[in-house]
């Protein structure tokens, strides 16, 4: 098959929801759709029995949450899908901004019980600044929720988005009967037999006709017809340029546990959702048709294999073929560097890949070269960006609780830090290490961690800190600078690219030291340069 072909057939999407919105499941059904799984791993039966294909992390199975990002890739009609599942849990949404960067396309769970929450909200705020095409997917129809109306109304006004309903349900929770799928104009009728793998579908040209009828019952089918109405009255047609800049989204409603309303989904995403897109580098825009090589890394994960000291960088191809065995300039480092195993996702298995191409993720082994954000190229020195470290939300001193064992502790703290996990600190007046992360659990995460693969205990305190600022000083000589670092000392700590970092204590000393310090910028991401 020609460069061009493998390209055209890709897509790649990351699924984002409020955590137990049903993320992990549809997720699976994908895969099971595609082949790639044979039986779903019901992700909740008792407190998940065999575990989702895609949770793979000890804490993952204890809570039944995700944690990780993972990749899964399945074949669908021809079309080579890569899912970037993201965690929900707000702990890790760090984890989740950084894979946005790596997508062309999302799909978006919402709960109808639930509605909007506010994990959802933030999520679609950073799809909608970088204008990704968005697909809504409303789960859970099989139980009582809100009216359909009421939702895509929540979804409008919570969310921002301009929305097209694609499908539409009949009934719900304890009257549903089915979706209307106005895409194809066909009906698919609820059994409520969670163990058939795939529903049938009837088709339906004639909304009036009496067919409909036998099918649903009389009122259904009048109600049915009404709401349609309503849809093509108020809604505004799909345009399918609209929803590929980011300005209009498609929605569908389905229930993933039941294998409800997936396949639509499924079929109308093969079709409408985008190839892989151009990326903007600092030095150009780069295409994905390009002949050379280019790719990014979008995160690190570290002892994907606990027999294993291994991690693997996530990366991103964005032009060219990536090709096994063949040297590929690290643009940081300024050197060459050859993957003789780079590993490609299929369902839950990893396989070594010859060639790939862009729009695919490739985990390459990595010794402890990459970081997040770092560029692979063919030769040309280009950087892309857009990989920023928010301003933590908890401060805790990381303590050595085994004195014989340090050295494993400042290891496994380095290695999980290039991951991204959390951010570390060092603060400058006496060297302590401080571990800022974006939610609380990711604490338990890292001590549970740091015991099971590095063989390091460690322990807490807490520390008092408002908000971590990245500094920036007009002119580092100027006098007022100079008294801003012998007057803030104590609350001034570097970041692991060694930037400096101001810890403020308190909304109130921030503002106060703002104002002392006009030529001083504070930035509470790290991506400002």
């Amino acid at each position: 098959m020609s460069f061009l072909k493998e390209i055209q057939r890709r897509r790649t999407f990351g699924i984002i929801s409020h955590p137990d919105a049903g993320k992990t499941t549809l997720t699976e059904k994908l895969l099971l759709f595609g082949g790639a799984i044979q039986e779903a791993g019901a992700v909740k039966s008792n407190k998940i029995k065999k575990g989702a294909t895609s949770d793979f992390m000890e804490i993952e199975r204890q809570r039944g949450i995700s944690v990780a990002t993972s990749v899964l890739a399945f074949e669908y009609k021809g079309i080579k899908i890569n899912i970037l599942d993201t965690p929900g849990h707000k702990d890790f949404a760090e984890d989740t901004y950084r894979t946005l960067t790596a997508v062309d396309s999302v799909i978006v769970v919402i709960d109808v019980a639930k509605g909007v929450e506010e994990q959802t909200e933030k999520l679609v705020e950073v799809c909608r600044m970088r204008n990704i095409p968005m697909i809504v997917f409303i789960n859970k129809l099989d139980r009582e929720g809100k009216d359909a109306f009421d939702l895509l109304d929540e979804v409008e006004q919570k969310l921002g988005l301009t929305v097209c309903p694609l499908s539409f349900p009949i009934g719900m929770g304890y009257d549903f009967k089915g979706i209307y799928n106005i895409w194809e104009n066909n009906i698919n009728l609820f059994s409520g037999d969670g163990r058939k793998n795939i529903e049938e579908t009837i088709e339906i040209s004639d909304l009036q006709s009496e067919e409909l009828v036998k099918l649903i019952g009389n009122n259904p089918a009048n109600i049915l017809r009404e709401n349609l109405e309503l849809v093509e009255g108020i809604y505004p047609q799909f345009d399918k340029q609209a929803y590929l800049k980011g300005n209009l989204q498609p929605i569908f409603f389905g229930s993933a546990l039941n294998n409800f309303g997936v396949r639509e989904l499924l079929d109308c995403f093969i079709e409408i959702a985008p190839k892989p897109r151009p990326k903007q580098s600092e030095e150009r825009l780069i295409n994905p048709d390009e002949k050379s090589f280019s790719g990014f890394v979008f995160k690190i994960h570290a002892n994907m294999d606990p027999n294993h000291r291994d991690r693997l960088a996530f990366v991103k191809i964005v032009s060219g073929k990536f090709e096994r065995n063949k040297p590929y300039l690290h643009v940081r480092n300024n050197k060459k560097m050859k993957f003789s195993s780079p590993n490609a996702f299929f369902a839950e298995k990893k396989e070594i890949v010859d060639v790939s191409y862009p729009g695919d993720i490739v985990g390459l082994h990595d010794t402890g070269n990459f970081k997040i954000g770092d560029t692979l190229t063919e030769g040309e020195a280009i950087n892309y960006r857009g990989i920023p470290s928010f301003s933590p939300e908890h401060f805790r001193y990381i303590n050595n609780a085994d004195p014989l064992k340090s050295k494993q502790l400042y290891k496994g703290i380095d290695q999980l830090m290039d991951e991204g996990v959390a951010q570390l600190f060092t603060l400058q007046l006496n060297g302590r290490k401080v571990i800022g992360t974006v939610g609380a659990l990711q604490y338990e995460v890292i001590q549970y961690r740091l015991e099971h693969e590095y063989g390091a205990k460690c322990s807490y305190e807490n520390l008092n800190v408002h908000k971590a600022c990245w500094i920036e000083a007009e002119d580092e000589k100027s006098e007022e600078y100079q008294d801003f670092l012998r007057v803030k000392q104590r609350f001034l700590a570097k970041d692991k690219q060694n930037q400096l970092v101001f810890l403020a204590d308190s909304p109130f000393s921030l503002q106060m030291t703002q104002q002392k310090y006009p030529s001083i910028k504070f930035h509470f991401t790290s991506e400002f340069k």
